[in-house]
């Protein structure tokens, strides 16, 4: 049977998708499936604890602004293409499959030197810049919603597919006792999950930490606070000669219904299924997993600099389509006096959008029944690979 190659990586949200087109494949195809990714970050752990060969490449960031680092990484990314074209060759991958992220722009090119077919799939609203370079190498393009369409050139349409996100298999088995058996929670208490993608998010764990009190008087507090930032909360409860960065004395009764994670792993469809309400980036990977099951959303969307805005776009579509609420603090430029001011007003109008839908059971009922146009986008990729390669 034919041998698939799979790439993509740097975060989560371009891992997992891929993960299920991979599963979903499996089903029926049973030639070899490996994966092309980043000598560094998460991507080899995740993928190999998939059950999936992983070959590493080096990788270089594209940038659309300028930087001394965009000379270094030019060569990075050359190497990365002459790396990933001796794998796909000895390898003998007879279609390769990107989910997108920086590291798989290299081996797309390799696979067209080599003739070999390319599909890639975009999750966002709008295409990013490694999208935009693999749609060139590409003879299939997934994209999530019609609108997206619209964002490439005219003479690639033929090459375009409505699919939907792929959401990972375990969803569908999701299962909110399990959640609530792994949280060490009762079945009778409520609970807030606040998730910040898969490295965490400073500015969600700062106004949960400013938040906190108010949400606990209604919810269980489940935090997701990424790895790097866990050990400045947890402290705060089992050491609290440690200064930490959410605040919180031994005699808070928060501390009662705050649950902070660094992580979570496997058991995350079960906890998502056990929440109530979430309050998360607005990542494509996270927002269509809780759609998936239901959930009505608080979307806090990465934004500035660092960003090309996907995530604002993201949470706008899903707030016009009565799926999620977006909220985007407001910020003080200057003194830290204002921007103190400017945190506490958003705190407060965190806490109040929160508190209001606590005591609206319908409003979250319609949330979560809100349409998105969700097709079965691991089964039709997966279909689409396997037809191609027959």
């Amino acid at each position: 049977m034919a041998t698939i190659a799979f790439t993509g990586g740097g975060t989560g949200g371009h891992i997992y998708p891929g993960l299920a087109v991979a599963t979903e494949l499996k089903k029926f195809h049973t030639g070899r499936v490996f994966w092309i990714g980043s000598s560094s970050g998460m991507d080899k752990a995740i993928v190999e604890n998939a059950g999936i060969d992983f070959f590493s490449i080096p990788t270089g960031k594209l940038r659309r602004y300028f930087s001394f680092r965009n000379i270094f990484d030019v060569f990075k990314v050359a190497a990365g293409f002459f790396s990933a074209r001796k794998i796909l060759k000895r390898e003998a991958a007879r279609l390769l499959f990107s989910k997108g992220g920086f590291v798989s722009v290299p081996p797309c090119a390799a696979a067209k030197s080599l003739k070999i077919p390319v599909f890639t799939h975009e999750s966002d609203f709008s295409p990013g810049l490694a999208t935009r370079i693999n749609a060139k190498f590409a003879e299939r393009i997934f994209v999530p919603y019609k609108e997206t369409a619209a964002f490439f050139p005219d003479k690639i349409a033929g090459k375009i597919r409505v699919s939907g996100n792929p959401i990972r298999s375990s969803f569908a088995a999701a299962d909110p006792k399990k959640g609530r058996a792994f949280l060490s929670v009762s079945d009778d208490e409520r609970l807030l999950l606040v998730l910040g993608g898969s490295l965490g998010s400073q500015e969600i764990n700062a106004l949960v930490k400013a938040c906190l009190p108010m949400l606990t008087k209604h919810y269980t507090v489940v935090h997701q606070t990424g790895e790097n930032n866990f050990r400045e909360i947890k402290p705060s409860i089992d050491e609290p000669s440690i200064k930490p960065s959410i605040k919180l004395s031994i005699d808070d009764p928060s501390i009662e219904r705050y649950k902070p994670y660094p992580y979570f792993r496997d058991e995350i469809p079960h906890v998502i299924a056990a929440a109530e309400l979430i309050i998360c980036r607005s990542g494509a990977g996270t927002i269509w997993e809780c759609k998936y099951l239901k959930k009505p959303m608080v979307l806090i969307p990465f934004r500035g600099g660092g960003t090309r805005g996907d995530q604002v776009e993201n949470a706008r579509l899903f707030e016009e389509a009565g799926a999620a609420i977006s909220f985007i603090p407001d910020k003080a430029d200057s003194p830290e006096a204002e921007r103190h001011v400017a945190e506490k007003l958003a705190a407060d109008k965190l806490s109040g959008l929160v508190i209001s839908l606590a005591e609206d059971p319908e409003k979250r009922l319609s949330m979560g029944e809100a349409k998105i146009s969700c097709l079965d986008a691991a089964a039709l990729i997966a279909k689409e690979i396997s037809d191609r390669i027959e």
